[in-house]
């Protein structure tokens, strides 16, 4: 995501959304090119967005219908804040006391060196994706871009190769989108192909389990969120703990096996 100070400059330089009828379908072929590229290459962030690209479906739009459904999710849409803008903002990071949201995302992208701003320019270099369009669809496409690494704080995901498997199961459940289906199942068997007796498969059902009795997490006020402690958030969001995940050994977290 772009600086805040850039970002409120060029926010009224949004185009429109420039996608056709047929935006919306399935590119099963493409999806399965970029899948190769991202076993090749787990570094390889631009191949999640062409799979999201390319399976997506239905999802974003699915997603904004039901964020309108909602009281919460209506005033959030209608206000459309760029959250990126406020993760990019050094300042209000800053003011988050230790033991809430704010302070453990803060101390989530420091040492990685993650950045909103990072993962949007990785989301602009997939063609045809209007990621910066002046359109609702587009700006929530946006949001559940910008909540992936607050939604591995909130399961307790880390970045390694098993974490992200881990967080994009939990992210189908929530989102029903096909993408993160695929790079969950394709990562799992990459894993299970090291017949080391750790449960990597068992992981993911596991946090596709919990993205299912958890809270809708799209309609969440995150700005407020971030005020809150950690374990309190969790609880009101019905996040269970990632106990399979967590019990795996970090050396063997990271560990991928490539054809």
């Amino acid at each position: 995501m772009i600086a805040a100070t850039q970002a409120l400059g060029e926010q009224n330089l949004r185009q429109p959304m420039r996608r056709q009828r047929d935006a919306f379908n399935l590119q099963p072929l493409r999806a399965l090119r970029a899948v190769r590229r991202l076993i090749a290459d787990k570094e390889d962030t631009r191949q999640v967005f062409e799979i999201m690209r390319a399976l997506s479906g239905r999802a974003i739009p699915k997603g904004y219908r039901r964020l309108l459904s909602t009281p919460e999710g209506g005033r959030i849409a209608y206000e459309r804040d760029e959250f990126a803008e406020r993760l990019s903002d050094p300042a209000w990071l800053a003011g988050f006391a230790p033991g809430t949201v704010g302070a453990a995302y803060r101390e989530f992208i420091a040492p990685r060196g993650l950045s909103a701003e990072g993962l949007a320019e990785e989301s602009r270099k997939v063609p045809e994706a209007d990621v910066d369009a002046a359109h609702p669809l587009a700006w929530y496409a946006r949001r559940m871009r910008d909540v992936h690494d607050v939604w591995h704080v909130l399961t307790g995901y880390g970045t390694d190769a098993l974490g992200e498997v881990c967080v994009v199961a939990f992210s189908y459940a929530q989102t029903r989108s096909l993408g993160f289906a695929v790079i969950a199942m394709a990562g799992a068997r990459q894993f299970a192909r090291q017949k080391n007796g750790q449960p990597y498969g068992q992981a993911a059902r596991q946090a596709w389990r919990n993205g299912r009795k958890a809270a809708w997490l799209p309609e969440v006020d995150y700005p407020a969120l971030f005020a809150l402690p950690l374990d309190e958030a969790r609880h009101r969001l019905k996040i269970s703990p990632a106990t399979v995940y967590q019990g795996i050994p970090e050396s063997l977290r990271d560990r991928f096996v490539v054809a």
